[in-house]
């Protein structure tokens, strides 16, 4: 099931058998038909067809942190079949639960407490490892937003890897998916009016005070950034602590509601919390590079928030900082 869709459409994998693509590994995400999902489905279905199809038509050639889609078709019962290449079966969902699990189960072992240097070496594997996926998530966004299309779903869940294994990470090639929220911020779009599916984000839009066509896609970009920094603060706590310490929506909940934003005071919260150490060990990189970074992109004024590109090139998400 893909969760990031509230129709929660099914996923199936598969191999093209005849043609010039003939053996080609793919991946089937199947839109429920309009019995079951009404008209959104096809909506959703169309829309994330044609973002991919935009984006794969660029001059400047394909994203490699993008998911490829190879066609689709429609079924006599209504069902929308997307197929894409398949680059990977994991998610970073998957990489961070395997990851906390995997840290509880070598404590209660009683493992890399008795061998400090193993330990050590196996968070700056993991430290490495987290960057390079960050920054594979940002290369794809930044993608994007430089050819006018916002992500609008971003999560854990909607970043596929070719590779949970952290000694790997010099191979790894984080992908893009799930676009079937993705909005088009091209001016001759916005001055058209809202669409149905981003009817929310120009709301939000107007009450933040953006109007006009310019600053309502300067507000769609920051808002794919701060959904960005919640993700990148995701990386930063859940593959660090052990299973249950922390999870997406009490993450959330901590920067949101409890300390709101201010992520100096969140990094004392979590210093008093040894399940949280490691995390803050993590961020505290670089003189605190990662909690700047994430201030940065958690800024409640959108118009402080940085683009994508510049957030490439900070020192936190280069790796200078290790």
């Amino acid at each position: 099931m893909d969760e990031n869709c509230p129709l929660f459409c099914r996923l199936y994998e598969g191999r093209i058998a005849q043609g010039s693509l003939r053996g080609t590994s793919i991946i089937f995400k199947v839109f429920p038909g309009r019995r079951a999902g009404g008209t959104e489905a096809d909506m959703l279905a169309a829309n994330e067809l044609s973002a991919h199809v935009f984006l794969q038509s660029s001059s400047k050639g394909v994203c490699q942190n993008l998911v490829l889609l190879l066609g689709g078709f429609e079924t006599k019962t209504g069902e929308q079949w997307l197929a894409f290449r398949n680059d990977g079966k994991y998610s970073a969902a998957d990489y961070a639960k395997v990851t906390c699990e995997n840290m509880t189960k070598s404590r209660s072992l009683g493992q890399n407490y008795w061998n400090h240097f193993d330990n050590e070496q196996a968070i700056k594997r993991r430290s490495f490892f987290v960057m390079k996926l960050f920054q594979g998530v940002m290369s794809g966004l930044a993608y994007m937003h430089d050819h006018e299309r916002l992500h609008q779903s971003l999560g854990p869940s909607s970043v596929v890897l070719n590779t949970m294994t952290e000694k790997d990470a010099a191979y790894l090639v984080p992908q893009l998916r799930d676009l079937a929220f993705s909005a088009d911020i091209r001016y001759s779009y916005l001055e058209e009016g809202p669409a149905t599916l981003s009817e929310g984000l120009w709301r939000r839009a107007s009450t933040a005070g953006a109007f006009t066509p310019m600053e309502k896609r300067a507000f769609g970009i920051a808002d794919d950034i701060y959904e960005a920094g919640l993700l990148f603060a995701y990386f930063a706590f859940v593959p660090f602590c052990e299973a249950g310490a922390m999870d997406s929506l009490s993450l959330q909940r901590l920067l949101e509601s409890t300390f709101r934003l201010d992520l100096e005071a969140t990094r004392e919260y979590c210093l008093a919390d040894d399940r949280l150490l490691e995390a803050v060990k993590f961020l505290d990189l670089g003189d605190h590079a990662g909690w700047e970074l994430l201030q940065a992109m958690l800024n409640p004024d959108f118009r402080k928030r940085p683009i994508a590109e510049t957030i490439l090139k900070h020192r936190f998400v280069t790796g200078a900082v290790l």
